[in-house]
């Protein structure tokens, strides 16, 4: 009856969710289907019975769960993305069912057997901050279970979230102990150690004889670093933090405790006509005791047969297995020309230079290498980030076209090799920049699976969800990718800009500084950093820092900057520069 009262009771809710959901059901809608159907029927139900709860609703790629205390619940949730993610072991990356889990404790209302209110509505969207794989947990929940259950949560910072009034304030836990955490980023505390095997891999000493072949060991380096990084189990710091570290001598339990990592591999790399010879160490930089040491003389030609034993010699010293999809890609790889790898290292040092000019050097040396190696996927997905780099920055006369190239170049690399991630992630960044952004989030979903460990891929689906609109999963990606490559200054800048855009005022104020001490020539940082003072009120900062914008581009233009960002929302970019304006700003 219309009168009758209203029941109310406090629940502990949580709520699951399929990652990628859409992409798996594209890829095979019956297979997923079935799969996900079995997982409900085998792995969530019992748990959810043993840990005393009831599904109160299920959708398409998720459900509700309602319990009577907070402990149960959050065991579940860890308990079921345990599962979930032993389930997934002998199933292709590709098609695994990954979750991700949230937990709040409120007031709820009751209607027959359904339940509404603001105690599952927050659950909801608490569930969207959970890292793929992981749970995020309410604060009050937290006060509930700290201390009653042996799980360590890590503090995941205050979020504010769609049609939720107030902020949220999270706590995370992953399976690899590797969760998101923004409050870590911005207020530089040093990162915890991953529960996964993790590692570092200082630059490689050029032992040559000959300084110009520095960039040979650099290059062998980064190839070592790439194909850790494809190994799912293990957790991999990024090039450019690792490199950071280039002719320091450092001692290894320093790099250990400022990059986060547990060992750390260093080495040499001596070139004779096209033989290598690579000597290399594992140290465990918790102690600074050595843990194995090996060398390897080859043929340059057999470079990449190199690369894997040092690999496989890792990960079976870290007693971590192979995935079937990565022992697959591991027995296709073949020989190379010498030349062409040559070509290959260079181009890639030339463009970490980012100019006009060393684009146009990197382009002719990989067109040289396609000439020699016409099948080589990374040349081709190269050239797909030096034509989207031309069109962002308008190098070189750039137009439209060049964006047009990309897409085409970022296909040819993946029809030379699927299981290039590098490929996928050109193509996200090509479609999303020619507003395609639910093809570009399959795309770098599939180099997330391809490289785990890629900051670039994460920074990739964080550009896509920023763009969608998704800001909290952007201000994950973006968290996942600094965490993952530290020094890689760019994730700074992106997260800035999603924190900004969700009015988090002091936490982008703080990524941005940090990323000019990194770059400290970005007109783009600087332009953003004008936009918060100009809303904040801080007017003369505002002023200062659009006179720095112009003076270190004196291009510099916010219409084609607008034109250019591919905001689902078009108006996002003239909130931005709102304050700008009110401090007396022409754009």
């Amino acid at each position: 009856m219309a009168n009758d009262p209203i029941r109310r009771r406090l629940a502990a809710i949580l709520a699951a969710d399929v990652v990628g959901y859409s992409r798996l059901m594209e890829r095979d809608e019956t297979a997923t289907h079935m799969q996900l159907t079995a997982r409900w029927r085998e792995v969530l139900d019992p748990l959810v019975e043993r840990h005393q709860g009831r599904v109160f609703k299920r959708m398409g790629d998720g459900v509700f769960i309602e319990f009577g205390s907070a402990v149960n619940a959050v065991e579940c949730a860890v308990a079921l993305q345990q599962a979930m993610k032993a389930a997934n072991d002998d199933v292709p990356e590709d098609q695994a069912i990954v979750l991700r889990v949230g937990v709040n404790i409120g007031d709820i209302m009751v209607d027959d057997s359904d339940l509404f209110g603001d105690g599952v509505n927050v659950a909801a969207r608490i569930e969207t901050l959970a890292a793929p794989g992981g749970v995020a947990i309410s604060d009050s929940v937290h006060e509930y279970v700290h201390g009653r259950i042996g799980i360590e949560f890590v503090d995941g910072g205050r979020h504010e979230v769609k049609n939720i009034a107030r902020p949220v304030h999270i706590w995370t836990w992953s399976p690899d102990g590797t969760a998101a955490n923004v409050s870590e980023v911005v207020a530089d505390a040093p990162p915890q150690l991953p529960e996964k095997p993790s590692i570092a891999v200082l630059p490689f000493d050029n032992m040559s004889g000959d300084p110009e072949q520095g960039y040979f060991a650099d290059g062998i380096t980064e190839d070592i670093i790439t194909d850790l990084s494809k190994v799912s189990g293990l957790f991999v710091i990024a090039r450019n933090s690792s490199f950071a570290y280039k002719g320091k001598s450092p001692d290894v339990r320093k790099v250990s405790r400022e990059l986060g990592v547990r060992y750390v591999l260093e080495g040499s790399v001596r070139r004779a006509a096209n033989r290598v010879r690579i000597n290399a160490q594992m140290i465990d930089g918790t102690t600074g005791g050595h843990l194995w040491a090996e060398r390897y003389d080859h043929g340059l030609e057999d470079i990449f047969a190199v690369q894997d034993e040092v690999t496989r010699t890792i990960v079976s010293a870290l007693r971590v297995k192979l995935t079937a999809g990565e022992e697959a890609r591991r027995e296709s790889r073949g020989k190379v020309d010498p030349e062409a790898y040559d070509l290959l290292i260079r181009s890639r040092q030339t463009m970490l230079q980012l100019s006009a000019m060393s684009s146009m050097e990197a382009r002719r040396m990989l067109e040289r290498v396609i000439a020699i190696e016409p099948e080589l996927a990374a040349a081709y997905a190269r050239l797909s980030i030096i034509a989207f780099a031309e069109y962002v920055n308008r190098w070189n006369d750039a137009t439209p076209e060049d964006l047009t190239r990309a897409l085409e170049l970022a296909h040819k690399a993946i029809e030379m090799d699927e299981a290039e991630p590098q490929g996928h992630i050109s193509l996200s960044i090509a479609l999303a920049w020619t507003r395609h952004l639910d093809e570009a989030e399959v795309s770098a979903e599939r180099a997330v699976t391809l490289d785990p460990n890629s900051a670039d891929a994460h920074t990739a689906i964080g550009n896509i969800t920023e763009f969608q609109g998704r800001l909290e999963e952007a201000v994950a990606h973006y968290t996942r990718a600094h965490r993952l490559d530290p020094q890689f200054d760019m994730s700074l800048h992106f997260l800035g800009r999603a924190l900004l855009v969700l009015g988090r005022y002091d936490e982008a104020e703080i990524a941005f500084k940090k990323r000019l001490t990194l770059a400290p020539r970005s007109d783009m940082t600087r332009f953003y950093l004008a936009c918060l003072y100009g809303l904040t009120g801080r007017h003369d900062e505002a002023r200062r820092y659009w006179r720095e914008t112009l003076e270190v581009n004196p291009n510099f233009s916010f219409d084609h900057l607008k034109k250019a960002l591919p905001y689902r929302d078009p108006g996002v970019p003239d909130r931005l520069v709102r304050g700008l304006r009110e401090a007396g700003i022409s754009l």
